[in-house]
This record gives structure tokens, C-alpha cells and sequence, in this order.
């Protein structure tokens, strides 16, 4: 779950508990080009106050006439369609006739929302079941990803960090790493046996540990919900975690340094015998060419690649960051 979707479902349960009308929209669908993936959330007060976004902002209009009209059901879910025709496609602001389906739900305590929050406020990745005949929802802990589910019974989302981030070193460049991919709906664990760095880690809802890299990523496995960035400039803790990350499925592995080091570092990793085709998966130089110079601008360019990839958008070579004068001082 990312903050965004937090911040929905924590609107809604407290607007609940302040006694006002809250209906919940997810969506289930989308055919053709649409503005939000499926998943998305938006939650609407009785007065119109909204949050989230399941569109560019036609159909959340739409949404709150209707709520405030009255005109969706008070006690049990429903489906709700847009842009069946290119003509309502365009008038929602659904791009090449574009069409959308959601879930509205009228929160209840029986929706379950409050014990969802509770999982996932403990790190927890949490399955919840809407049954469409009573309108209850069953909440439970589950332990992998799974895509939104509608079968005409039963709406199935999941929620919670589903992906992972492992970052080696607890430096500054770290911090900024750390703080934004919170948002984005990773689980941070910052790698660092060095006493000076990991004795004041300050990045909140992430976990910091002393073990030494490779130790940890044994400890607690990878697979293909995993990103793996080493950003210490030190060979004995990158190179520990770089050898087990391109040994996994994780579906991003990078490494902090000018090019001249990324290969000296691809030579040394050689001599592990490691193979040439999970050599050639590290991404270093680190990150996407953004002309990025200070940390928070090279944290910016680490995440925007982990998206990319993250969502199987071809990442080519000669994209990656390249050096500034600035930059080389930074990763030598």
C-alpha cells in the first residue's frame, strides 16, 4: 500500500467515526487508455469532501454528485461503469475511448477497514475480502501479491508494502533514498555494520540493521518483489550484497559509483564466478540520466529507474545517470 491509498482508507475510517456518510470507490477495470491502474481508490464524504483519485477528475465529479444526490446505494456495494460509449469516454475524460469500472462501497464497521489499517501500520501485507451480497469484509494477513480480483461476488484487494527495498549503507544519499520509496510502497531495510552510520539512522517506517550485507540477504531472501542498491563507495559491503542480489530474481539490483568503478567492479564480481548475463543486470552507473547532482536529485533518478523497471518499461543503456563534474566527486 502506498500513502496515497493509506491516506483514502484513513479518511475514510475517520469520517466514519465522526457519523458521516463515506462511500468507497475502487477500481476493478480499465479497457482501453485510462488515467489510474486498477486498484486505485477514492474515498467521498456525504458533503462531497474527496480523497484519492481514480481519474484526471471527470469521473470523481460524477462520484460526488451522486453521493451527494444520494442516487448510490446506502447499504450495499455496487458496480459503477464509465465511458461505455466514445461519447461518455470523452465527457469523463477517458482518453481513445476509454472505459473504467468500479466497486462503490458504503463503509461500515463491517467493512473492516480499521483492522486493515492496523496490519498495515505494522508493516503487515493484508488481504480483504468484499463480499457484494452482505457488504462485510473478511481482513487477513496474506503472504504474497496478488493482482485486484472481482468476480461478480467477491472484490479481493491487497494491501500493505508489497514490494521491498534493501539499501546497503546508511549514509545521506541513503536518507533521501529511503524517504521517498516509503511513499511509494516499498518496506525499507538500510544495511549498515559501520558504527558511524547506522548508530543515528532518522528515516521513520523504515528498519535499520547492523548485520553485514550478504548475511542479511540470505537471512531474509529475495525474490522478484526485491530492489537491491548498494550505495556505501565501499567493495567489501557492496560487492557481499551485489554477489547475492544478481544471484536472485530481484528485479532491480544497482550499485552508487563513477563508470571507471562500476568496472572495476564488474571485474571483481568475474572473479566470484559469477555469470556474464547476471553481471550484465547490475545498473551502474546507478539511476536514469536526469542531470542529477545533489543527493535528493540522485535519490530521484535511483527511484525513477526502480519504477521503470518496477513496471517493465525498457530501461536502455546510455539512459543511465551519467557523470557531471559534480557527480564524479560524489561517486569516486
Amino acid at each position: 500500500m502506498d500513502s496515497m491509498d493509506r491516506e483514502v482508507l484513513s479518511a475514510a475510517v475517520m469520517w466514519h467515526r465522526a457519523g458521516e456518510t463515506v462511500a468507497l470507490g475502487t477500481v476493478i477495470g480499465t479497457w482501453g487508455s485510462a488515467p489510474r491502474p486498477v486498484g486505485s481508490m477514492v474515498v467521498i464524504r456525504g458533503d462531497g469532501i474527496l480523497k484519492g483519485s481514480v481519474s484526471g477528475g471527470c469521473i470523481e465529479a460524477d462520484l460526488i454528485l451522486r453521493v451527494k444526490l444520494g442516487e448510490l446505494p446506502k447499504l450495499l456495494p455496487c458496480e459503477v461503469t464509465y465511458g461505455v460509449s466514445a461519447d461518455e469516454a470523452h465527457r469523463f475524460g477517458l482518453p481513445c475511448g476509454g472505459t473504467l469500472k468500479l466497486i462503490v462501497e458504503p463503509i461500515r464497521p463491517a467493512s473492516g477497514l480499521e483492522r486493515l489499517l492496523e496490519l498495515t501500520g505494522r508493516g503487515a501485507v493484508v488481504g480483504r475480502a468484499l463480499d457484494m451480497s452482505s457488504g462485510r469484509a473478511a481482513v487477513h494477513e496474506c503472504n504474497k501479491s496478488q493482482d485486484v480480483q472481482f468476480d461478480g461476488q467477491s472484490l479481493r484487494t491487497v494491501h500493505g508494502p508489497q514490494y521491498r527495498l534493501i539499501i546497503v549503507g546508511a549514509g545521506q544519499l541513503s536518507e533521501y533514498v529511503a524517504r521517498m520509496a516509503v511513499p511509494l510502497g516499498y518496506d525499507v531495510i538500510v544495511c549498515d555494520p559501520r558504527d558511524e552510520y547506522a548508530s543515528e539512522w532518522p528515516v521513520p517506517h523504515t528498519q535499520i540493521t547492523r548485520e553485514m550485507p550478504d548475511d542479511l540477504l540470505i537471512r531474509i531472501g529475495l525474490d522478484r518483489h526485491t530492489a537491491v542498491v548498494t550505495l556505501t563507495h565501499d567493495p567489501k559491503l557492496d560487492d557481499l550484497a551485489l554477489i547475492e542480489a544478481l544471484n536472485s530474481s530481484a528485479f532491480y539490483v544497482g550499485a552508487i559509483g563513477s563508470r571507471a568503478n562500476n568496472s572495476k567492479r564488474r571485474a571483481r564480481l568475474r572473479l566470484f564466478d559469477l555469470r556474464d548475463d547476471h553481471i550484465a543486470r547490475l545498473r551502474g552507473p546507478i539511476g536514469l540520466h536526469i542531470g542529477a547532482q545533489t543527493p535528493p536529485e540522485i535519490a530521484v533518478s535511483i527511484l525513477a529507474e526502480m519504477t521503470a523497471m518496477r513496471h517493465s518499461v525498457p530501461v536502455l543503456q546510455g539512459h543511465e545517470m551519467r557523470e557531471s563534474p559534480a557527480q564524479s566527486a560524489h561517486a569516486a
